[in-house]
């Protein structure tokens, strides 16, 4: 990387580390500067955007103040599951505050029944024990968040009145498309929300995979069972025609050539779903993903890192253009504002483009190294895939990048092909590695050939391979 790209990287996580936890505009607020939402804690996307690609920079410590905010909003949340819903579990909170809390803020229609933000804030802690494979972390504090959100939408998708459609498959209804629309007519706009969808469906498929990994099947077989009967009929994401073919919806019944949102949600089962890939999904599921980022019409209200981080996984992301938008947002302290993009949505013609700027620093544009990262290492599936969206003809190099099996890479790329690659495995386990070259070595003479490198390696380890010629 180019040293102003470097650090710019750098610059953004030396915020964030010093900011720890912070609320919206984080520290830096005084009369009308930063106070625009009270430097609270947003749940739909604020504060979790500030901890994304954490794991993958190998910076895990500071997520840890992440993980204690979500202890500390547990008895409020379990409060309301309670309370308001009569149900068992938590339901994480639209808002919260550095401070106790005994009542639910925001608990009005729109803000405070967005469901998909109880999947959402946990969903990080599944992150960190994937890319650290920390089991006593896993048992002592993440399984027990994970399986409290999982028993609220477990009730709230089996619950009376849950079924509008009165058909074969189990809903999420009513709830709230992230800063889109709130309650509408006849509630043609609040079932089976995109974000609510794969993110909920993210959340099954964790507590699946820790009641495994930490042998406790039998002690969770109602729960399993429950969340297994859910997924076998589980609501499908929500597509229809455009004038450029098919695209994914934020939620049935959208127009999708109209429609200017204010966060990616449509792109949502992509990043933070993590539930249409490359390296898995369909060419045609492929092909409406690839569409539907392409035709995204976004107001530049909350796109920054979100939407060019989508085009990255997707790998189609045009590196140039993203750091165009980067100079356009940035401010002269280093840091990234949002500034709008289109008129149509909340926006007018006569907006002033630059309006958010002064009303404090946007902290949660702070992870955009994780844009930079993902073009360099694909990291978060079962097969790890090295410089996925970058151009190998320009030189880039990085080192102890984080994967999911909680392995360290190293690795250069120059005159158009992959150099020396090292990687160390923390854990131990199988490593899959989509293969750089059509023939590669490792250290120890051994010859490796086809497209995926396999192997097992030992906690510890470490493999270095080059291309053999």
């Amino acid at each position: 990387m180019i040293v102003s790209q470097l650090i710019f990287y750098e610059r953004n996580l030396i915020f964030l580390l010093v900011n720890c936890c912070p609320g919206l505009f984080a520290n830096w607020m005084y009369e009308n500067i930063g106070t625009a939402w009270h430097g609270d804690y947003h749940m739909n996307y604020n504060t979790q955007q500030l901890f994304w690609g954490l794991m993958g920079a190998n910076r895990l410590e500071q997520h840890l103040p992440y993980l204690r905010l979500t202890e500390e909003l547990i008895p409020v949340s379990k409060a309301w599951a309670n309370d308001f819903y009569h149900l068992n579990g938590v339901c994480f909170p639209h808002t919260a505050y550095p401070v106790p809390m005994s009542v639910m803020p925001y608990p009005s229609p729109d803000w405070g029944w967005e469901i998909f933000e109880t999947p959402w804030t946990v969903q990080s802690l599944w992150w960190h024990y994937t890319y650290t494979k920390d089991i006593k972390l896993l048992r002592e504090r993440i399984y027990p968040i994970l399986k409290e959100a999982a028993v609220f939408l477990v009730d709230y998708m089996t619950r009376k009145g849950s079924n509008p459609k009165q058909d074969d498959k189990y809903h999420l209804f009513p709830t709230i498309v992230p800063e889109l629309y709130g309650l509408s007519k006849n509630f043609d706009l609040n079932l089976d929300g995109i974000a609510d969808v794969t993110l909920t469906k993210f959340l099954f498929h964790a507590v699946l995979q820790a009641v495994s990994d930490l042998g406790i099947e039998q002690e969770e077989t109602s729960l399993t069972d429950s969340i297994r009967k859910i997924l076998n009929a589980f609501p499908d994401y929500p597509t229809a025609q455009s004038r450029h073919g098919e695209v994914f919806l934020s939620t049935a019944n959208e127009d999708p050539d109209t429609t200017v949102y204010n966060v990616p949600t449509n792109l949502m089962a992509i990043f933070p779903g993590e539930d249409i890939d490359p390296q898995h999904s369909s060419e045609h599921e492929l092909e409406v993903a690839r569409r539907s980022w392409k035709w995204h019409y976004n107001e530049g209200g909350n796109d920054l890192v979100f939407y060019h981080l989508i085009g990255a996984r997707l790998g189609i992301l045009d590196i140039e253009k993203f750091k165009r938008h980067i100079r356009y947002c940035l401010m002269p302290n280093g840091t990234a504002t949002d500034k709008a993009t289109l008129a149509g949505g909340r926006y007018h013609i006569s907006t002033d483009l630059g309006f958010m700027a002064r009303m404090g620093i946007w902290v949660e544009n702070f992870s955009l190294y994780a844009v930079i990262d993902e073009c360099l290492l694909k990291g978060h599936t079962d097969t790890i895939e090295l410089f996925p969206n970058w151009n190998k003809q320009t030189t880039a190099s990085f080192c102890s990048l984080r994967t999911k099996g909680a392995f360290l890479v190293d690795a250069n790329c120059l005159g158009g092909s992959v150099g020396k690659v090292r990687i160390v495995s923390e854990h131990g386990g199988e490593l899959k590695l989509k293969n750089p070259w059509h023939k590669a070595i490792d250290q120890n003479g051994r010859i490796y050939v086809g497209t995926i490198i396999c192997t097992v390696m030992e906690a510890g380890e470490e493999l270095r391979l080059q291309e053999q010629l």
